[in-house]
């Protein structure tokens, strides 16, 4: 338990600065660190720049006292986050019911008696231990839930957005396009005889050939693309505010790109090229996401029909 008390900072507030002294040699025997303020105003700038663990607090001081100074950390808990407070009273049961009421986790009934001073201030602290640990394990929990749900987003071998996303993003960018009139373009690629790249230089080029090919891609790619590995060797990207015109120019560059790479096998030279189809929506006919991808798939089969390594549309 004592772990759970060291070096923990205890902000004792009271403008009579003979009774701070008297609070701090009546805890010193613990192992706490101790600040010091002498008004509200200076209460809530020791909570803001010094973070402490306990606010042992008199109610009674001039200008801000310490039921308001009370009110404002509980009322403010996105700023200063979750700090105990006793408050500490000469004025019996009301004092103590109204601090109770506006937040204060534990009160003191001035004259002190000293045991009961020590065991408040530890079961304060206590308290605060706990919570501190119950944050933390929320903020792993959530950090946890998000890599989770990025996993489940992303193709493990290539890195990038695997089909699952990109079901969704395609149907949330063809309601986009539809809404605003807009262009959306969507181009499958090929890898281009990639079961003789595994078949002769063996399955981990193959993945090499794959995770490079997907890099390629996605650096010549805008940040508001969305690139997926769609299954196999095949890979989709959807283009958001892009008719026709750009959409070929876009598929252009990247077939380009990939063949400009090089990828080497045993010290030689493997060439590399895809093929690619290009279709753009919406328009009648072609409403939804299924619809897109069956005449973009459509291009594709086109490309590699014609001799592979190139760019065909869905309206050629």
């Amino acid at each position: 338990m004592a772990s759970e008390l060291e070096g923990r900072t205890i902000l004792i507030v009271d403008d009579d600065r003979l009774a701070v002294r008297v609070l701090r040699d009546e805890l010193a025997q613990g192992p706490y660190r101790f600040l010091e303020a002498h008004d509200g105003a200076g209460a809530l700038t020791a909570v803001r720049d010094g973070n402490p663990d306990l606010v042992l607090m008199d109610v009674e001081m001039p200008g801000l006292g310490g039921v308001e100074v009370c009110r404002i950390l509980k009322g403010n808990q996105g700023q200063f986050g979750f700090v105990p407070v006793i408050l500490m009273t000469a004025r019996g049961p009301s004092g103590k019911v109204e601090g109770l009421e506006l937040g204060a986790d534990d009160y003191l009934v001035k004259p002190i008696e000293p045991a009961e001073l020590r065991a408040r201030v530890k079961s304060m602290l206590r308290l605060k231990h706990s919570n501190d640990r119950l944050q933390e394990a929320n903020r792993q929990l959530e950090q946890l839930n998000a890599r989770l749900e990025e996993l489940s987003q992303t193709d493990a071998l290539t890195g990038l957005h695997n089909r699952y996303f990109f079901d969704q993003r395609i149907e949330h960018e063809l309601a986009r396009a539809r809404r605003y009139g807009s262009p959306l373009a969507v181009v499958m690629m090929d890898i281009d005889h990639f079961k003789q790249v595994n078949d002769g230089h063996g399955h981990p080029f193959g993945d090499l050939v794959l995770r490079g090919v997907a890099q390629t891609l996605k650096r010549c790619l805008r940040n508001v693309d969305t690139l997926a590995r769609y299954g196999g060797e095949e890979l989709v990207a959807v283009l958001p505010e892009t008719p026709r015109p750009e959409g070929i120019a876009v598929a252009e560059r990247l077939r380009q790109a990939v063949e400009a790479e090089r990828f080497e096998s045993a010290g030689r030279r493997v060439p590399v090229t895809i093929s690619l189809g290009v279709a753009v929506g919406p328009r009648p006919l072609v409403e939804s996401p299924h619809e897109l991808l069956k005449l973009a798939d459509a291009a594709l089969y086109r490309a590699k029909e014609s001799g592979r390594n190139q760019v065909c549309s869905n309206e050629e």
